[in-house]
């Protein structure tokens, strides 16, 4: 279990949530203007200067139940309103995109560079506004000093917690249904052709080595998958070529997002061991206590924003099926 898993996993998590709710703002025809102080307000709460340094300090990560209160605050932190349906679907959508991104990372350091991608385009949505600029400047400095000199191995445990985090949510996503890269029961297909990581050699030879480290022998086979070797390592700087395309907006083009909790697998898993349930909402209700402590006693309350009355609060229907639901 990494310490360093929490950043990767709100960063990511967050930048998915403004990329669908980017998505619905321009689908439901919201004016520009409430729809920038939005997206303004809920990326300032995000990124909030010292809530971004009591994250990047090395703890455990949080729980699902936590991580979700997080999420159900910020998504509120503005004018903007959703229904318990809209919420429910929206953080299904955000884990499980997330968790398809982490899933085809071919290195372990590749998770930083998709966090590197969210934190990208999230820059790009308040370019209009220094102050909040400065903020997510601030996050760009926080990720390199924590991650830029880690070690693959590191790196590995990292991606492992984050998998862990993920294990027993098996949602079911329209756009990955219709693209065929998620079955009928949640679960992803992953691919087995395209580029091997970077740095390694694509499959076909098999070399034998001597006691003096030479190479004695090499066979060769062939695969019937189709690989090509990558072109260059990802950037971590500032304004560097990601390079991977996991992690970037995939609304961009109008689409369905619909989710749909799978009839043979729930989206947690009960623990066998039912008789801890007190136990274990007692201490999810230690987390919640000292989340609320990190964010600074307010920071993501709407009251706290100064300008949050010179819009009127609209509600926004993120999906169709809303209205049948309710």
């Amino acid at each position: 279990m990494s310490l360093r898993t929490l950043p990767i996993l709100f960063l990511n998590l967050g930048g998915e949530m403004l990329y669908i709710l980017d998505q619905r703002l321009r689908a439901q025809s919201i004016p520009d203007e409430k729809a920038r102080k939005v997206m303004h307000d809920i990326v300032g709460t995000m990124f909030n200067k010292r809530f971004m340094e009591e994250l990047f300090k090395p703890q455990d990560t949080y729980s699902k139940k936590a991580m979700r209160t997080v999420f159900d605050r910020l998504a509120h932190a503005s004018i903007m309103r959703l229904n318990s349906a809209s919420m429910d679907k929206l953080y299904d959508l955000m884990t499980m995109a997330f968790k398809y991104q982490v899933s085809l990372c071919l290195r372990p350091s590749d998770v930083l560079l998709v966090t590197y991608n969210h934190m990208d385009a999230i820059r790009g949505f308040v370019s209009d506004n220094p102050a909040i600029s400065a903020q997510v400047e601030n996050v760009y400095k926080h990720l390199y000093e924590t991650y830029a000199d880690l070690t693959m191995g590191q790196f590995q445990i990292i991606r492992q917690t984050l998998l862990t985090f993920f294990q027993d949510m098996h949602i079911r996503v329209s756009i990955f249904l219709k693209d065929k890269v998620q079955t009928a029961n949640g679960k992803f297909v992953l691919p087995t052709d395209g580029p091997v990581p970077w740095d390694t050699e694509v499959p076909g030879a098999i070399r034998y080595f001597g006691d003096d480290g030479s190479v004695m022998k090499t066979t060769h086979f062939t695969t019937t998958c189709q690989h090509e070797l990558a072109d260059k390592p990802g950037s971590f700087e500032l304004l560097g070529d990601r390079v991977i395309k996991l992690g970037r907006n995939m609304y961009t083009v109008a689409r369905p997002i619909e989710t749909s909790s799978a009839p043979s697998l729930p989206n947690v898993k009960k623990s066998p061991a039912s008789s801890t349930a007190s136990a274990l909402s007692v201490l999810a209700k230690e987390e919640l206590n000292l989340l609320a402590h990190l964010v600074g006693g307010g920071v993501l309350r709407l009251s706290c924003n100064p300008y949050c009355f010179l819009f009127t609060a609209f509600r926004l229907n993120l999906f169709s099926t809303d209205e049948e639901e309710e």
